[in-house]
């Protein structure tokens, strides 16, 4: 993580002016200028503080994108935690990278899937990459699961609570946990709807509705049947979209460029509207939950290791970019397209099995997830004094696995993953209400664990198909 300094004395005098004036300001609240309004002051402020991280990243030292991100993200918690509510402010430009992302993701995904499956050549080929893809992601969400329901039955993060913080915490969450409830419940439906909804309607409606699942499916059956057509009448119809998918990474590394601005603003308003009072109470439920999600992550890149010979530490230095982007967005759809440059160009994954596994992996890949509904089902449990037998567990266990594919094109999938478990095992659904406190900063941690799983199944699939390029 070399830093190096680069800048002349006009430039340091310029940061050190911005930096002093944005502190100052943000210490002062919003109307307390008369002659500015609260927008203006907002606007000079934010505007301040812009400009001194844009003169720290990109004038006064030569840093690489990634320790950018990570400076990024402690500065971030540093002014959050400093300045409070004021910083929330700097929240749109947060939300603009994000966008910029997202943007992408649909006519990516659509574009990559088709062409890669058109481009496997034959129907045993796909279906032979499909079911290493599909085992490997039942497997490792059932892994994940398993490790949450271990930790919690051996550290019992539930327990102990006191009833004053279990009612405080019902006070303040039990509004923002009904509204999750009612939104998730209306979405439920039977298994066999569930499978059903997979397959569109209309598939212009699913492309612009952003229904992943529909999408993927739809993208995957007409490059399927590409490659029962004659060569000469499909290979437009594949240059075409290839043409798309290079359009859209080149838009990706464009817009990476403005992640550490990004992702200093999303760390910023997480930690200035996180309660450290709260956070104290729920301790150990995060730190439970937390430690699960770091053992898995740190188990892939020796699963990697097993089944294609990539050292550990090649693995994690090839797909840091696309952990600290999950981290700081906490969307495995929104990092895919770094996700994606990052197998394709740092690991050695061909786009073949890129333009495959991982756009399916951002859908229904969610080991992080997984995890974090086991601990959060054992943990609400023990708070309710719910007990929960070998059986139950297991359910809980077969409960997630499935359901990490079943809702996977369902909004506030996490939520909504843990109603159904919830309601599998007879948990009081309202104790929902007990973790949303915490529930941002875990996400972070649990998207990272979605990444790093997606990464680790490209790599697995590609060297079992002899399609892993060494990588110097």
């Amino acid at each position: 993580m070399a830093i190096k300094l680069t800048a002349s004395l006009p430039t340091i005098v310029l940061f050190v002016v911005s930096a002093v004036l944005s502190i100052f300001l943000y210490t002062q609240p919003a109307d307390s200028f008369s002659w500015l309004t609260p927008g203006v002051m907002q606007l000079i402020r934010a505007g301040a503080m812009l400009i001194a991280l844009y003169l720290l990243f990109e004038r006064l030292f030569k840093m690489e994108l990634h320790t950018k991100i990570l400076v990024a993200m402690l500065l971030g918690a540093l002014a959050g935690f400093v300045f409070q509510n004021n910083i929330v402010e700097m929240k749109p430009v947060g939300t603009a990278f994000i966008r910029l992302i997202q943007m992408i993701v649909v006519p990516l995904v659509f574009a990559s899937l088709l062409a890669g499956t058109a481009s496997l050549g034959d129907i045993g080929k796909m279906k032979r990459i499909g079911t290493k893809t599909l085992v490997y992601y039942l497997a490792s969400t059932a892994f994940a699961i398993t490790v949450g329901l271990v930790l919690a039955n051996i550290f019992q993060p539930g327990s102990g609570m006191s009833p004053d913080v279990q009612a405080k915490l019902m006070e303040n969450y039990q509004k923002v946990a009904h509204q999750k409830l009612s939104a998730a419940q209306q979405t439920e439906t039977s298994p066999v709807n569930t499978f059903l909804n997979i397959i569109p309607k209309n598939p212009f409606e699913a492309l612009s509705g952003a229904s992943m699942l529909q999408i993927i499916f739809f993208s995957i059956v007409t490059g399927i049947a590409l490659t029962l057509i004659p060569g000469e009448k499909a290979q437009p119809v594949i240059d075409f979209f290839d043409g798309i998918f290079e359009a859209m990474i080149k838009i990706v590394v464009q817009v990476i460029k403005i992640a550490p601005y990004g992702v200093f603003a999303l760390i910023a308003d997480a930690v200035g509207n996180f309660g450290l009072e709260i956070l104290a109470s729920l301790l150990k439920y995060t730190l439970v939950t937390t430690a699960g999600l770091l053992l898995v992550t740190f188990l892939y890149p020796f699963v990697v290791k097993l089944f294609s010979g990539m050292s550990p530490g090649a693995f994690l230095r090839g797909i840091r970019d696309a952990q600290l982007v999950a981290f700081s967005t906490s969307s495995s759809g929104a990092t895919l397209p770094v996700t994606m440059e990052c197998c394709e160009d740092k690991l050695g994954v061909s786009n073949e099995i890129c333009s495959f596994v991982l756009p399916l992996g951002a859908t229904v890949n969610m080991d992080g997830t997984a995890l974090y509904q086991g601990v959060a089902a054992v943990f609400i449990a023990q708070v309710y004094g719910v007990p929960l037998d070998l059986t139950a567990q297991l359910t809980i266990v077969l409960t997630a696995t499935l359901a990490s594919i079943g809702t996977a094109a369902a909004p506030g999938v996490g939520i909504l993953m843990l109603v159904i478990v919830l309601k599998q095992v007879g948990i009081p659904l309202e104790g929902i209400a007990l973790i949303l406190a915490v529930d941002r900063i875990l996400d972070m941690f649990r998207t990272t664990v979605n990444v790093t799983s997606d990464a680790t199944a490209s790599v697995i699939v590609a060297a079992t198909e002899g399609q892993l390029k060494k990588m110097e």
